[in-house]
């Protein structure tokens, strides 16, 4: 602030003050200053070879003397490399399991050295320490003396190691059925054939005459439908493969395409990856823990869909088992060169397995697709409630699905690398198909045979003799 015009001006002395950082006392030298012959003989020994070789023996070397340092890079003697397969170099697919001798020497740091006490998680909260002897010698003689009380035998609860037993879990699986079907219980003695089930508790039977869900009690059941296995459905190989696309395979993109639902994807032969494929699954069969399982096949796809929605519309109904007009021939939208009337497909593009995974046969239902059918909602149901065929009762039908794979689309670099690319891309390739005339026809004596085999493998000789006749 400013001082008042009316006071005069005041002078003020201030010294300046300076520290002195460095002061030389001492006196100046009494001589000239001059040179000093002193011997050096210690560089010679230093560098003497002997001294060097003395040193190379003492100290040992702590890295390795390899040219690749323990790391080999030679790439020459792995197969595929230079043909664009690079799966012998990259982690497989299922992580082999760990020996038991291993799992010792991948645990955590936390848990190595001795047991540390934890307060429940709580930094700040730790146990009274008393750090004079006396103190808490006069506590305890304090304290007064209580003799603990012997456990109560009845309140254990034993440990029942029979539910383990392969006979115990099978007649908790039978408790299942005779729930389900109380009027097929078998009740006798256990024989070869028939076992008994275990005896059901009054709270299963009362959950399976009013169901409620686990966490919404508010929830209950709009409809039940019995799980029933297809038959008339099954296939050549008895199972299914559900094939995802990375992208969108046509351009229709503000709605479903219907054209997709009956899309034909054909593999493309290649005989030499068919057969390394088959080396791989005989390798993990003889050593399944030196040699994980492959997965599915890597198989090239050509995928063709019908030009329009009509053709499309038209072969799904020509599909339907119960449309009363599928037999119409006027259905078909084409002819081809003998003048059947056919549906025109034609190749939409060429596809590359990016992921297969395929279930073994010993697990052949871990993974399934579930269509509920009730022929009271079907609008064009022709059967009546009784004279149906199977496939049109009430039920929820399953169909096994043995393997998944993920398709992308096929890229021009990745043929060239493979010495694909002129034989899969050339017009005049015998192999390729630009377009499919189909038609819907009755199987024919040799698929007749092949899926009445599976049948019989999965129902028995007799059951599936009466399944045909029906």
């Amino acid at each position: 602030m400013a001082a008042p015009a009316s006071r005069p001006d005041r002078a003020y002395h201030q010294d300046y003050i300076c520290r002195i950082r460095y002061e030389n006392n001492l006196p100046p030298p009494p001589g000239s200053v001059k040179l000093l012959d002193i011997p050096i003989d210690g560089l010679e020994y230093y560098a003497s070879p002997g001294f060097a070789s003395r040193l190379h023996r003492s100290q040992p070397i702590n890295i390795e003397a390899d040219a690749e340092l323990g790391m080999p890079i030679d790439l020459v003697g792995i197969p595929g490399v230079f043909d664009g397969d690079e799966s012998a170099i990259q982690a497989p697919l299922i992580t082999p399991p760990i020996h038991p001798k291993d799992k010792s020497l991948l645990r955590p740091l936390s848990e190595l050295g001795k047991p540390k006490y934890q307060g429940g998680g709580i930094s700040f909260l730790r146990r009274t320490e008393y750090i004079s002897s006396d103190t808490a010698r006069a506590r305890s003689e304090a304290a007064p003396k209580s003799t603990p009380k012997p456990a109560n035998p009845k309140l254990r609860k034993p440990v029942d190691t029979s539910k383990d037993d392969p006979i115990n879990v099978l007649r908790a699986v039978v408790k299942g059925f005779d729930i389900a079907h109380p009027e097929d219980a078998y009740l006798g003695h256990d024989t070869n054939d028939n076992i008994k089930g275990l005896e059901p508790t009054a709270a299963e039977l009362e959950a399976w005459r009013n169901p409620r869900h686990p966490q919404k009690s508010n929830l209950k059941p709009l409809d039940f439908y019995p799980m029933l296995p297809d038959h008339s459905a099954d296939t050549d190989t008895g199972s299914y493969i559900l094939a995802k696309f990375s992208a969108n395979p046509t351009q229709v993109a503000d709605k479903r395409d219907i054209r997709m639902d009956v899309g034909i994807l054909r593999p493309i032969d290649d005989d030499a990856m068919l057969a390394e494929h088959n080396a791989k699954v005989a390798a993990n069969k003889a050593d399944p823990v030196r040699n994980p399982h492959p997965g599915g096949a890597l198989f090239n796809y050509h995928f063709y869909i019908p030009a329009d929605e009509t053709s499309a519309r038209n072969l799904k109904r020509k599909l339907d088992v119960h449309d009363p007009d599928r037999d119409d021939p006027n259905l078909y939208t084409t002819k081809n060169r003998d003048g059947k009337e056919t549906f025109r497909l034609g190749l939409q593009r060429m596809y590359e397995t990016g992921r297969a995974t395929a279930q073994d046969s010993d697990h052949a239902y871990r993974e399934i697709a579930l269509v509920l059918h009730d022929p009271e909602l079907e609008v064009k149901a022709s059967a009546s409630a009784g004279d149906v065929e199977e496939g049109s009762k009430k039920a929820a039908y399953y169909y096994p699905i043995m393997q998944k794979i993920q398709l992308k689309p096929h890229r021009s670099k990745n043929l060239a690398q493979l010495g694909m690319a002129s034989r899969l891309h050339n017009d005049d390739d015998p192999t390729k198909i630009d377009a499919y005339d189909a038609f819907v026809d009755d199987l024919d004596e040799f698929e007749k045979a092949n899926r009445s085999a599976r049948r019989a493998e999965l129902l028995g000789e007799e059951e599936a003799t009466q399944h045909e006749d029906t």
